[in-house]
């Protein structure tokens, strides 16, 4: 007479937690989802900060470009009768110069800018590419406002009265072509999404840990022991 075989361990309720169903392989991870939300909100609000770093240095940066607008652009020569002021030379171009300096400039600032924030942050990112957008228009802006401010005077009567008749002055320095306020925000987002595709860190393929629960269980029909 033979004893009866002792049947495999069947898990029972208390065995199984209560978010999982018997039989599922592998367990899903109770706490994946909470530790997974806090990483995205960490993340989140350091790309904003980071963004904001960018925007504003980005913006302040704008004062050089008005600085060296003022210093190379073509300067527009003027002068008074002592009842009208004149182009003294009615064929020069010195106002599509001061245009198309201010955009060449405008473009290095770009391209400058977008490799310095990709060099010390190492790192794309929707917010640092708002950033860099939002900084190299306000920069612009900054920059346009920096040149004509510190340039010569808008108020070109008085400026004739001033010096008198039949003398030679400068005129205000403007920008004719307000879309070379956009030469900035382009150049750095087209260069710092191409270095970033080039140079920038992959993400990493997602690695699943089982570790906790041991070996999968082996397919039906396997009677290895």
């Amino acid at each position: 007479m033979t004893a009866p075989l002792t049947p495999p361990h069947q898990p029972s309720s208390d065995d199984v937690p209560n978010d999982q169903t018997p039989g599922m392989w592998p367990p899903p991870y109770p706490f994946a989802k909470d530790t997974a939300a806090g990483a995205d909100d960490g993340d989140v609000a350091t790309e904003v900060r980071q963004g904001a770093v960018v925007l504003l240095a980005v913006a302040i940066s704008g004062v050089a470009l008005g600085l060296l607008w003022l210093w190379l652009a073509p300067r527009i020569p003027l002068v008074s009768d002592g009842k009208a002021v004149f182009l003294k030379d009615t064929e020069g171009e010195a106002a599509v110069g001061a245009d198309g300096t201010f955009m060449l400039l405008a473009l290095a600032f770009g391209v400058v800018s977008a490799l310095v924030v990709f060099l010390v942050l190492r790192r794309g990112g929707i917010g640092v590419v708002l950033g860099l957008a939002l900084g190299g228009l306000l920069g612009a802006v900054l920059g346009w406002g920096t040149g004509t401010l510190l340039g010569p005077t808008h108020d070109v009567v008085a400026h004739a009265r001033a010096v008198g008749p039949g003398v030679t002055f400068d005129g205000p320095l403007k920008l004719q072509a307000f879309g070379a306020l956009l030469a900035w925000p382009i150049a750095a987002m087209v260069v710092h999404t191409a270095v970033t595709a080039l140079f920038g860190p992959r993400d990493p393929e997602p690695e699943w840990d089982l570790s906790p629960y041991g070996p999968p269980p082996p397919p039906p029909g396997d009677n290895r022991p």
